[in-house]
């Protein structure tokens, strides 16, 4: 049996891979604390490491789990921008779940979108409350509305096809744009200027660190409706709330959220807000926040457990790691798939 030690581990985890694990030899081993150089002193024993979106993974990390005697960090989910890649370099393999399933994230931030611009969350605390007045419900269509999508990968592209469906103008932009897509691609800035709606469904890397800033915003039409679930730091917090007070920001929806690495998946609750910027933005009745969430499907649940335990069965047993992420593949003109020929 391989032991793993599986960190920041909720309810819904757990259900997949326990009824999984037996059928892959793994030996799992959860805790509820996050992964980063607090925690990491606990994988020690364990030949695989398991961590999620937010944990912390830099080379402090990485130091002490190869001292630990981790081999394999099998990263449940499909962003790696956590990691030190660099420092796991020949001293510790990393796989990742590229793809569990990008209709969950894509119908998510439709759900977002519809949500957002029918008001749903508000007529919903209405009614629940016996209110069933319309004033300050109004709305508008998505039909024969610009969407802008930044980013068509699996997840951008599935809802480009939603987005067609609702009968919209399909605007999108990627760094490597595949010519084989019926999409209509155009210049970022044309992106900004044209749409009334605009996703991210985008990867957070150097270049798209900050996309969403005070310089694009100018660019856009007034009263533009924003969606990101894709990654927090794509849009710098503080000028969306700018332009959402000076109303250049007609709307945003919201998946993550840049700091979100100690509030999202935890129950804050019964404490005081501390980050100003999240607390703001979750007061405005045009802005809907939700928890990291958009993947949160049985579906995607149960892939990401057989992605993973696939991935450390093939580990173990010297396949080839398809999932692989390593400091060759680091350049986004490469595909992530591991190309070196020899590894510790």
């Amino acid at each position: 049996m391989t032991k793993v030690i599986f960190f920041d581990t909720k309810p819904y985890d757990k259900v997949n891979f326990d009824k999984l694990k037996a059928q892959y030899g793994v030996d799992i081993t959860y805790v509820d604390s996050q992964l980063d150089e607090h925690s990491a002193a606990m994988a020690k024993g364990f030949e695989v490491t398991c961590a999620f979106v937010n944990a912390t993974i830099n080379k402090n990390v990485i130091d002490q789990l190869v001292e630990s005697g981790t081999k394999l960090l099998a990263m449940r989910c499909a962003g790696y921008n956590n990691v030190d890649i660099q420092a796991t370099c020949d001293r510790i393999r990393v796989v990742r779940v590229p793809a569990y399933s990008p209709y969950a994230v894509a119908e998510h931030a439709m759900a977002l979108l519809l949500s957002l611009v029918r008001k749903i969350p508000h007529a919903y605390v209405r009614t629940r409350e016996f209110n069933f007045s319309l004033i300050g419900l109004v709305g508008f269509d998505l039909h024969g509305k610009t969407i802008g999508i930044i980013g068509t990968g699996k997840i951008g592209r599935i809802f480009a096809d939603i987005c067609n469906g609702f009968g919209m103008k399909v605007l999108a932009y990627d760094a490597y744009p595949d010519p084989s897509l019926k999409i209509q691609y155009v210049p970022l800035e044309t992106l900004f200027a044209e749409s009334d709606i605009i996703s991210l469904h985008c990867p957070l890397n150097e270049s798209t660190n900050h996309l969403i800033n005070h310089d694009s915003l100018k660019i856009m039409k007034d009263g533009v409706i924003l969606i990101n679930t894709s990654r927090g730091a794509l849009i710098d917090s503080d000028s969306l709330l700018d332009a959402l007070r000076s109303r250049k920001v007609g709307g945003a929806a919201l998946d993550v959220y840049e700091e979100e690495k100690n509030l999202f998946y935890n129950d804050t609750s019964t404490q005081i807000m501390e980050d100003e910027t999240l607390a703001l933005l979750i007061s405005m009745p045009n802005v809907l926040v939700t928890s990291h969430q958009a993947f949160l499907t049985n579906d995607a649940l149960y892939n990401i457990a057989k992605t993973t335990l696939q991935n450390i069965q093939d580990w173990k047993n010297g396949a080839p790691l398809v999932n692989e992420v390593c400091i060759d593949c680091k350049n986004e003109n490469m595909p992530l798939v591991c190309k070196k020929k020899v590894h510790p």
